[in-house]
């Protein structure tokens, strides 16, 4: 018995040596992985090898492709994913809610309610906190434009016909506790034009400088059986309780129609059930690592200096005294001002004052007055920053066309794992091209913002480690993009996986560290900008 016993303890002291040989062979394997994917030696240049199997002599082990696959199965949660996505019913069940909250505490009516609510932006504690402190009812809602006894509508003025001051018809006027009446059909024409032409919920009185609130029960009464106007104000009211709404931001997918909700508001990635993902403080696509505000200053300076900075750069100067930009329409070299406040007169060549070129009018040999090379050093500072902002502008848009054409990749990947899937493959086992794709789009998406955030960034040691990790990712994105637009059709279905997954792990490894280094510098306050 004492030999058997010992004989099990000699085995099992044995297996977990074995096992122990094992996972350090494994961490040997992978670390020399890491250390060739991020020294970036060429695949083919390299054979991996790990033992002498047919499987492993792939790159990977049994055991690490279970791992692999078990690990694609169960991703860390996504951060983007965290939140509520409401439809158009859900958002008007969720509008109804607190307005019946509220008028339970603030007693008028429910259409009154809405309008109280999008005054303080839907925001139910600051406005119960501003009713509890007011010590007159009647004035905290006139001071939302909300009426504090609004009239029946139908009953007229005492009962009686009298004239409409709009379409001067003698009949029962109706109005608002205002005390301005009108007909009912100019009240119908007044609401549905304020409805479908000017798109609003949000409406005042018809007579001119009264601003008081036509609530909602007024308007669905006098607009009647037109249900294009009530189907669109019920639409637009939604629209007012999404947009007033600090914690709630509609998707800006085309025609997706949801909105997204958040515990609190702050710059930070959401995603739709559309796969949309975007900036829910400023509704742009998701646009890390430049912040909102710098991305608003850029996209400004896109929209007004793009389309004339080259003609301007190629075919204009400045005048040297006001800086006014000034075209040479004629072949003489004598200019002058047109600016009325200016008239100065100079030389096109060298940007001096004409009068000491004498008769030297169509050329220009004096190049060394230091009058003139003042001029010429302004001109050359703006021509400068011209072509500073030209840089940044020109890498900017040619990521932003690179990641519309390689949405045309969705295609040719989806060709190319259906033919995987007819050589044994199974549906999970080909999603790696889809992932790398996927991949190979964000990261042309964040080169395409850092152009953005380093046209603003001051020149600092910060910002040059900055510049050798842009440089980086770039360099994995461009080799990944090739490598996915040439190399699908020729190569071996287990080699391709293996050279697909290596090049999109080292491209997202890449992008994180940019990213985290951009991040810390936002942390520590080290990113200096300049406006």
């Amino acid at each position: 018995r004492f030999t058997a016993v010992l004989s099990i303890i000699w085995f099992r002291i044995g297996f977990f040596g074995i096992q122990i040989l094992k996972e350090r062979h494994r961490f040997i394997v992978l670390q020399e992985e890491v250390i060739f994917n991020m020294a970036g030696y060429n695949d083919d240049d390299y054979n991996y090898s790990v033992s002498g199997s047919d499987n492993e002599s792939q790159g990977m082990s049994d055991d690490d492709g279970i791992a692999m696959e078990q690990e694609d199965d169960n991703p860390p949660k996504d951060p983007a994913t965290d939140c509520i996505i409401l439809n158009q019913d859900t958002l008007q069940k969720d509008m109804n809610d607190l307005i019946k909250e509220v008028s339970q505490i603030v007693q008028i009516s429910n259409g009154a309610i809405r309008i109280l609510l999008n005054h303080f932006k839907w925001n139910k504690e600051s406005l119960l906190e501003r009713f509890y402190e007011c010590a007159n009812v009647d004035e905290f809602l006139r001071s939302a434009r909300v009426a504090a006894d609004p009239l029946k509508m139908g009953d007229g003025v005492d009962g009686k016909e009298k004239e409409c001051s709009i379409c001067c018809s003698v009949v029962l006027l109706t109005g608002l506790s205002c005390r301005h009446y009108a007909c009912r059909p100019c009240w119908e024409k007044y609401l549905t034009t304020k409805v479908l032409v000017d798109n609003t919920s949000i409406i005042e009185c018809l007579y001119p400088g009264c601003k008081l609130l036509v609530d909602d029960e007024h308007v669905m009464s006098l607009m009647g059986t037109n249900e294009a106007a009530r189907s669109a104000f019920t639409r637009l009211s939604v629209n007012g309780f999404v947009e007033s709404n600090r914690l709630l931001r509609w998707c800006p997918a085309a025609d997706c129609g949801k909105a997204i909700k958040v515990s609190h508001c702050e710059a930070r990635v959401v995603e739709c059930s559309c796969k949309c993902r975007f900036c829910f403080e400023c509704g742009h696509e998701w646009h890390e690592p430049v912040n909102c505000r710098l991305l608003k200053l850029w996209l400004k300076k896109c929209n007004d200096d793009s389309e004339t900075s080259n003609w301007i750069n190629a075919n204009t100067k400045e005048c040297p005294k006001c800086h006014v930009t000034i075209e040479k329409d004629g072949g003489c070299n004598h200019m002058t001002c047109k600016n009325t406040a200016c008239r100065s007169e100079f030389c096109w060549m060298c940007l001096g004052p004409w009068e000491p070129h004498g008769s030297s009018w169509y050329s220009c040999n004096r190049f060394d007055d230091s009058q003139a090379k003042q001029a010429r050093d302004a001109q050359e500072h703006s021509r400068a920053a011209l072509q500073r902002y030209l840089h940044y502008y020109n890498r900017f848009m040619n990521h932003q066309q690179s990641l519309r054409l390689e949405n045309k990749l969705y295609t040719s990947v989806k060709v190319k794992m259906d033919l995987m899937q007819k050589n044994s493959m199974s549906w999970i086992e080909v999603q790696f091209l889809r992932k790398a794709v996927d991949i190979l789009s964000e990261c042309r998406r964040t080169l395409m913002y850092t152009y953005a955030f380093a046209y603003y960034l001051k020149r600092t040691n910060e910002s040059e480690i900055f510049e050798d990790n842009q440089k980086d990712l770039e360099l994995a994105t461009e080799q990944l993009s090739e490598f996915l637009e040439r190399d699908l059709e020729t190569e071996n279905l287990v080699t391709l996986k293996q050279k697909v997954q290596d090049k999109y792990r080292y491209v997202e490894q890449r992008r994180s560290v940019l990213l985290k280094h951009c991040a810390e510098g936002v942390e520590r306050d080290s990113w200096h900008f300049n406006q």
